[in-house]
């Protein structure tokens, strides 16, 4: 294992004690059982999103409803998001090497801007769908099993978006997130068309079948496009959340006893890694082996405190100390 110590900036080896090495044996394999969990849950978002797709085709089959046919439309759309998310995660889950010194965790952004893009799209194939549909509204037939066979479908649809959002969290993975956020302007989809057949069946108005599509359509749009800004904007190594800076001023705090203070703390996230920069202002006459010591004390409580973290810290001496660093000592 090598590790990496900046000020003064080296790479020397790093003996670990039998019990470290264990724990590093441990926490390879709970993150390689990840890794596996990780794939397989995004392979089957497309067996799920091929079942629901065809699920939703009998449905308009059945129907003949505009609405339904556009319903049916976007889950080619799921189908699409759920293959770009697996190719995501299966590169995103590959190790550091010479051309990616960093890893590969930003893959999973551009796969979450890729849905973003494609809910757009699809949102407006809805509005194609319903704009053609109200000059020429069409009575439905078979409603009431039509509308049984799209709430099938529906339920499945929400099930695996509460799946996906729920590990995605879990995990910090913006593509298996952004999967489940797609499948959730879905279910709100379908949902808004089933009351809106339901009231079209009861009243005879044919016309709500269209408008309700394109009512949809809008919040579909809108789920897309703070999808993809979002996704963007880690792109940009949009600093970690304000929660997580709060936890690693307090263990740089709790965890920095010999050093004087540390400032220009910087953070980014990827996927689900977390990189870590900052300045450790130590006494001046300090040996390199007790400053080394100290950056090691607090390297571990945050890997301890932040799971998947890469933290780079720059020693420095006493006269390069800040007046309202973040962190006195």
């Amino acid at each position: 294992m090598w590790k990496t110590y900046r000020g003064p900036s080296c790479l020397e080896p790093l003996a670990l004690p039998p019990h470290n090495r264990l724990m590093a044996r441990m926490k390879s394999s709970i993150a390689d059982n990840k890794r596996s969990q990780h794939q397989l849950i995004a392979a089957s978002s497309i067996a799920v999103a091929l079942a629901v797709m065809g699920i939703k085709y009998i449905a308009y089959l059945m129907t003949g409803s505009v609405a339904l046919f556009s319903d049916a439309l976007e889950s080619i759309v799921n189908v699409l998001t759920a293959i770009a998310a697996l190719v995501a995660i299966r590169i995103g889950a590959q190790p550091p090497d010479r051309s990616h010194p960093f890893g590969h965790h930003k893959a999973e952004y551009f796969a979450a801007v890729l849905e973003g893009a494609l809910i757009i799209v699809a949102a407006f194939m809805i509005f194609r769908e319903a704009y053609f549909a109200f000059y020429e509204p069409r009575s439905l037939n078979q409603p009431v099993a039509g509308l049984m066979v799209n709430a099938f479908a529906t339920a499945i649809n929400a099930a695996w978006a509460w799946v996906l959002m729920s590990r995605g969290r879990i995990w910090n993975s913006p593509a298996m997130a952004g999967d489940g956020r797609h499948l959730l302007s879905d279910v709100i989809t379908s949902v808004g068309v089933l009351i809106g057949l339901i009231l079209a069946t009861i009243t005879g108005w044919n016309v709500l079948d269209p408008l309700l599509a394109a009512i949809v359509a809008f919040n579909i749009l809108r789920i897309g496009y703070n999808l993809a800004v979002e996704s963007m904007s880690q792109l940009l190594d949009q600093a970690a959340s304000p929660e997580i800076q709060a936890r690693i001023l307090a263990a740089i705090r709790a965890n920095g006893e010999g050093a004087l203070q540390a400032h220009d703390i910087r953070t980014r996230t990827a996927g689900p890694q977390t990189f870590i920069e900052f300045h450790l202002v130590v006494p001046g006459d300090m040996t390199v082996l007790t400053a080394h010591g100290i950056c090691d004390r607090i390297e571990y409580a945050l890997e301890q405190e932040l799971a998947n973290t890469d933290v780079v810290i720059h020693v420095e001496p006493d006269h390069k100390a800040k007046p309202k660093a973040p962190v006195q000592l």
